[in-house]
Order: structure tokens, then C-alpha cells, then sequence
């Protein structure tokens, strides 16, 4: 395995691991302030986090010009944007109608929507391991989180807005996977936080009650920690890394996230997993393992 191919992998590990142990944070942050204010926030505080490394890397900014012009990259970044926006939105909509195990196994399944973008629409044939790691991922990912859910209720219209929220977070991590390698990634990172500032703040100013300002502790705390590491760091280590990596391996990588999550919760509130949770986490793993690191590039 190339060394640059491993080392964008641990990167999205990290990633994974961030998003995780924000979880909690951010969730008792929204229970006290409104969601969409929340986010705006965050994304402010991730360009602000920005401007260093844009000022630092200012030269960077003229790589790949001659290639693909400033204002394709602009609107890639803005495309990606809008599908970064419309993950969180759907998610919190979703969360409204839902239960969170619910919602956190169906946006899981992230994790299979992108390979299958990859077949439809370029026309990437997946080999036998990525095939066989996406499936313990998505059936970990079951145990995981639907551990002592009654499922006899059926699917109700949040579960449809977290499907929607896991198909645009898979077509968020596609078409970084598309862009990153053949434009800057310091503009694409920018340009899609800005456009989150933007659609964020819009819609807390349209739909929501106007909130404390500045906010209060806790959500202050939590906008400037998650927007630094969990936002700012996290998705600019994304873009650079699926300049080295499929999309493909990283969802799969990705789908780490409920699983940093379930052993923060356990750290930093005491929720104990059940034995179905830890088999869970145990495939996610098993999952991600098997796709690295299987045998052969055998096509189906």
C-alpha cells in the first residue's frame, strides 16, 4: 500500500475519531440553543481557524490554476457546501420524528451509498473486499445502533429525512473524492465552510427564534472547540486526504464515527454498551479491516 494512501487513511481515522468525541458535546449544545444559530457559529469560528493557514499557505492558494480555473473550484467547493449543509439539516429535521439510534444507523448507511454513487454514475466496479467490508459495516453498524429498538413501528418521516441526510452526507464525500485530486484543497475546504456560514445563518435568521447573543457558555465552548478540531481541522484533513484515497474507503473509514461516539459516551457520561453494541463496533472494525487490508483486488 503506497505510504501517501495510509497516511490520508489514518488522517480520516482521525477525523472520525474528532466527530466522535464532539458527539456528546454538541448534543447537550443544541438542547439550550438553536440548532441552525448553533451551526453558523461553528462554521464561523472553523473560517476564523482558517485564516492562519490561508495567510501561511497564501502560495498554495495559486496551485492548480492552469489546470481548472478559480471559478470551477469555487463552485465545486460551493456544490459540496450545499451538501455538507443539507446532511446537518436533514439531520436535525430528522432527529424531530426519530429516535437517535434510529437516525444514527440510517445516516450510517452513508457507508453503502457511496460505493453505489461510484457504480452509477462513473462506473466504478467495486472489488470482492470493499464489497465484503461495506457489509460488515452496514450490518455492525445495525448492531450498533438499533440494539433493544422496537422495530415493529416501521419507518416514519424522520427516518425518510435521515435517509436523505445519509445520501447527501455519501454525495458529499463522492464529489470530494471527484474534486480534491484535480483542484486546491485549501479553496475547496474554504468555499464549503463559507457556503455552510451562509445557508446556516439564512436559516436560523428565517425559521428561528432570535437567540441569546453572545450565547452562553456551554454552546459558546462547544461552537469554538468543534468549529476549530471537528470542523475546520476535520474537514480540511478530508479533502487533503481523498486526494490519496477512494471515497469508497472513506465511508468506510467514517463509519468509525458511532463508534468513537459510543466509547466517548462511555467515558465522559458513563452510558454503558450492551453486548450487541460492542459486537457492532467489533464488525465496523472487522469491516474497515477487511477492505485495507483483504486479500487480492478481485473484481465482482
Amino acid at each position: 500500500m503506497p505510504r501517501r494512501r495510509i497516511f490520508a487513511d489514518l488522517g480520516l481515522l482521525f477525523v472520525a475519531f474528532i466527530w466522535g468525541l464532539t458527539f456528546v458535546m454538541v448534543q447537550d449544545a443544541v438542547q439550550t440553543y438553536p440548532v441552525f444559530a448553533f451551526l453558523s457559529i461553528r462554521f464561523a469560528f472553523a473560517l476564523i481557524g482558517l485564516a492562519p493557514i490561508v495567510w501561511w499557505r497564501r502560495g498554495y492558494l495559486r496551485q492548480y490554476r492552469q489546470a481548472v480555473s478559480v471559478g470551477r473550484q469555487i463552485g465545486a467547493g460551493m456544490l459540496i457546501g450545499l451538501l455538507l449543509f443539507a446532511g446537518y439539516g436533514l439531520q436535525t429535521a430528522g432527529l424531530l420524528y426519530t429516535t437517535p439510534a434510529k437516525a444514527g444507523f440510517i445516516t450510517g448507511l452513508s457507508v453503502v451509498f457511496v460505493p453505489v454513487l461510484g457504480i452509477v454514475l462513473s462506473r466504478e466496479q467495486p472489488t470482492l473486499r470493499v464489497v465484503l467490508g461495506v457489509g460488515l459495516a452496514a450490518v455492525g453498524l445495525g448492531f450498533l445502533s438499533l440494539s433493544g429498538i422496537d422495530l415493529a413501528q416501521g419507518v416514519n418521516p424522520g427516518d425518510l429525512l435521515m435517509l436523505g441526510c445519509a445520501f447527501s452526507f455519501a454525495a458529499h464525500i463522492f464529489l470530494i473524492g471527484r474534486f480534491a485530486p484535480r483542484m486546491n484543497a485549501l479553496i475547496l475546504t474554504i468555499v464549503q465552510i463559507a457556503t455552510v456560514v451562509v445557508l446556516a445563518s439564512a436559516t436560523s435568521w428565517l425559521f428561528e427564534s432570535r437567540p441569546a447573543w453572545p450565547p452562553p457558555g456551554q454552546p459558546l465552548f462547544a461552537a469554538a472547540f468543534t468549529g476549530l478540531l471537528a470542523t475546520a481541522l476535520a474537514f480540511g484533513l478530508q479533502t487533503a486526504a481523498q486526494r490519496f484515497t477512494t471515497a469508497t474507503h472513506t465511508a468506510l473509514i467514517f463509519a468509525m464515527e458511532p463508534v468513537f461516539a459510543a466509547l466517548a459516551s462511555f467515558v465522559l457520561i458513563g452510558e454503558l454498551l450492551t453486548g450487541g453494541q460492542m459486537g457492532g463496533s467489533a464488525m465496523i472494525l472487522a469491516g474497515m479491516l477487511v477492505a485495507e487490508l483483504g486479500p487480492g483486488e478481485t473484481h465482482l
